[in-house]
């Protein structure tokens, strides 16, 4: 009986061991993944506002070599959740915000479709109407996709201020 009882416990053992390193390998994955913003760098500045509150913030993405990011609009319906978006907000809600994306290089796909990408440095204008007697700084919310020739990253959101 002490026999089996010992043949059970290893057995129980072995199998909780063998979970615990499914678990562990899963975490190691996770915490591998790597996400957008580490091939992409993301900066924004702004001109001083004008006597009615209008002021130009210009967002600069750097993408590092061999990688892009997917234009907005990316042409692709299948993509258009991973299209780059620009939004900007202020303590209090700006009158007016209109972003100009630069158009995209066209990238030729028969497997998926025809779809837009932005490259190495690209410059997106968001031209704001602050509230009346909002002075403060501005928060700019970039969110977007790197991906290369062989995988996509994580999307990242990354958020900077401009006065």
């Amino acid at each position: 009986m002490k026999r089996a009882e010992g043949i059970v416990r290893r057995a129980l053992l072995t199998g909780l061991l063998a979970i615990g390193m499914v678990g562990l390998s899963a975490v190691e994955a996770v915490a591998q993944a790597k996400k957008s913003d580490a091939e992409v760098k993301v900066t924004a500045v702004a001109d001083k506002p004008d006597a009615d509150g209008k002021q130009t913030v210009t967002v600069t993405l750097a993408v590092n070599a061999g990688w892009h990011v997917y234009a907005n609009p990316v042409g692709q319906e299948d993509l258009a959740g991973a299209q780059t978006v620009v939004t900007v907000i202020g303590k209090a809600k700006p009158e007016e915000v209109k972003i100009e994306y630069p158009a995209g290089k066209l990238v030729e796909d028969k497997t998926v479709g025809d779809y837009k990408v932005y490259e190495k440095k690209v410059e997106i204008k968001a031209l704001v109407r602050r509230a009346k007697g909002d002075t403060g700084p501005l928060e700019v919310t970039v969110k977007f996709q790197a991906c290369n020739d062989k995988t996509c990253l994580l999307p990242s959101t990354v958020k900077v201020s401009v006065p």
